[in-house]
């Protein structure tokens, strides 16, 4: 292996590493349980809809804990499909599904200016006017998802598509539990690590 593929593996693991500490430092009082968010930063007034924060523990001692959103539909959600959606890469946030593509939030750049906070507008086009959507960091180390272990980084094709599967079953008991939601839909943008998923 070449001095400079080593170097850029060791900066990417500690930019990793670094960013990891930082956000759960951050998010120490979101990591302990989910959350309900009431508003955000650069939104005015409260969130006119439901969005839920938190982690699900996968794998080998719940190792892996994975960060999921959930966005309640605004329109009927006791009705309304569930939309399960995997952000392609790998390696991109699920923040990027709901900002940039079908979340119910967008950039405001009229008003993003400056270098300061970003400003945040609603999204007349997104798919929670019509369905439950639960977005997924995933794999582990995309996002705010993280493992305890070294081990629990180390990803492949098939233990991706066994750690969402335990995700949604597990996501299934706590999350929609009061939630009565019978049909599931899943969505993976381009490339994902999830494998196939089948009845």
């Amino acid at each position: 292996m070449s001095v400079i593929r080593l170097r850029n593996t060791h900066c990417h693991i500690i930019n990793m590493m670094l960013f990891l500490v930082f956000t759960l430092l951050l998010l120490s009082d979101a990591a302990a349980s989910k959350s309900i968010i009431k508003s955000l930063p650069g939104f005015d007034g409260n969130l006119p809809f439901v969005l839920e924060t938190g982690y699900i523990g996968v794998g080998e001692l719940e190792a892996v804990q994975l960060f999921y959103y959930f966005i309640e539909s605004e329109r009927s959600p006791k009705d309304d499909p569930l939309v399960l959606w995997l952000t392609g890469g790998p390696g991109c946030s699920a923040l990027s599904g709901i900002i940039y593509e079908i979340g119910p939030l967008s950039f405001d750049y009229a008003k993003s200016s400056g270098g300061g906070k970003p400003v945040f507008a609603l999204n007349p086009y997104s798919w929670t006017k019509i369905a439950n959507i639960i977005f997924v960091d995933a794999p582990v180390g995309t996002g705010f998802s993280y493992s305890t272990t070294w081990e629990g980084y180390h990803v492949s094709d098939t233990i991706s598509a066994v750690e969402t599967y335990e995700f949604l079953r597990k996501v299934r008991e706590s999350v929609f539990l009061n939630r009565k939601i019978y049909k599931l839909y899943v969505k993976e943008k381009e490339w994902h690590r999830s494998g196939f998923f089948s009845n």
